[in-house]
C-alpha cells in the first residue's frame, strides 16, 4: 500500500471534519469565492512545485511551504511533486540560522506550475540573504525571465522583495513582511493589508509564518477545499488571516 493510500485510509476521511467540526462533505460544499473546484478522483497531470533556495534563506520560509505542499499529496488523487531548486544549479545552501541543506534539482521554472520564493536576511543588508541576491541581480533576472502562461509565481515574507526587484509586483496587488511593506509600495507594489494576496499568477504572503497560510491557500486553490481541510486536520493548524483575491 503506498503512502497516499495508507494515510488516506487512516486519517483523511475524518481529518477535515475534525478540523472544522462539520462533516467533510458539508465542508467541501462551502468553497470560498475564487477557489478552484476539487480535482476529483480522475488522474491529472502532476502539480509541480519548485521552492527556491539561496544563501541566507529563512528556514521556516522554505520549510513550511515545502512540508504543506508535499503533504497535500495525501489528500488528493493528483500527484504533487515538490522540489528544492537553486538558480545556480544543484548545490548546498546555508540558511539564515546555519541549517545546511542541498538543492538537488536544476533551475527549471519551465517545468513548474508553482514557483515559491522564500525570504531571509532582509534586515541584515551585508549578510547573505535577499539583499545580497538583489545586489547580485542573477536571481531577480531569472525570476523575471521565468514568467509564462501556466506558471504561478509566489513569494512570502521578504522573498516578495526579490519579486519586486524582478519587476513582478509593480502595479499589482501584493503584500510582504511588515518591515518591508513601505519598500514594496515605494517600488510600485499595490499593497494589500492581507495575510495572503492572490492576483492570479502572482500570489504573495506576509511574515515568516505566512508560508503555512500561503501553502494552504495554494492547496485549496489548486487541489480543492477538502484537501486543504484535510491538511489542516493532519497538521493541527488552522489557516489564519485574510486572503485577498482579485476575483
Amino acid at each position: 500500500m503506498n503512502r497516499r493510500t495508507l494515510l488516506r485510509t487512516a486519517t483523511a476521511l475524518g481529518a477535515a471534519g475534525l478540523a472544522t467540526g462539520v462533516p467533510t462533505a458539508t465542508a467541501g460544499a462551502s468553497t470560498a469565492a475564487g477557489t478552484a473546484a476539487p480535482s476529483g478522483s480522475g488522474r491529472h497531470a502532476p502539480l509541480r512545485v519548485q521552492v527556491v533556495l539561496f544563501e541566507g534563506v529563512e528556514e521556516l520560509d522554505f520549510a513550511a511551504p515545502y512540508e504543506v505542499l508535499s503533504a497535500s499529496d495525501y489528500f488528493t488523487e493528483r500527484d504533487v511533486e515538490v522540489r528544492y531548486v537553486a538558480h545556480d544549479g544543484p548545490r548546498a545552501v546555508t540558511a539564515a540560522f546555519g541549517t545546511r541543506l542541498r538543492a538537488d534539482h536544476r533551475w527549471a521554472p519551465q517545468e513548474a506550475d508553482i514557483l515559491v520564493v522564500p525570504g531571509g536576511g532582509y534586515a541584515r543588508r551585508e549578510d547573505p540573504g535577499v539583499w545580497a541576491e538583489i545586489r547580485r541581480g542573477a536571481l531577480p533576472r531569472a525570476l523575471a525571465a521565468a514568467c509564462r502562461p501556466g506558471l504561478t509565481i509566489t513569494g512570502l515574507c521578504t522573498g516578495v522583495m526579490l519579486l519586486s526587484a524582478a519587476g513582478l509586483t509593480r502595479g499589482r496587488p501584493c503584500t510582504t513582511h511588515h518591515r518591508a511593506q513601505a519598500d514594496l509600495a515605494e517600488q510600485g507594489g499595490v499593497l494589500k493589508k492581507a495575510r495572503v494576496v492572490d492576483d492570479g499568477d502572482l500570489v504573495t504572503a506576509g511574515g515568516v509564518t505566512s508560508g503555512l497560510d500561503l501553502a494552504l491557500w495554494l492547496v485549496r486553490r489548486e487541489l480543492g477545499v477538502d484537501a486543504a481541510l484535510g491538511l489542516e486536520g493532519m497538521l493541527e493548524y488552522e489557516a489564519r488571516g485574510t486572503v485577498w483575491t482579485a476575483h
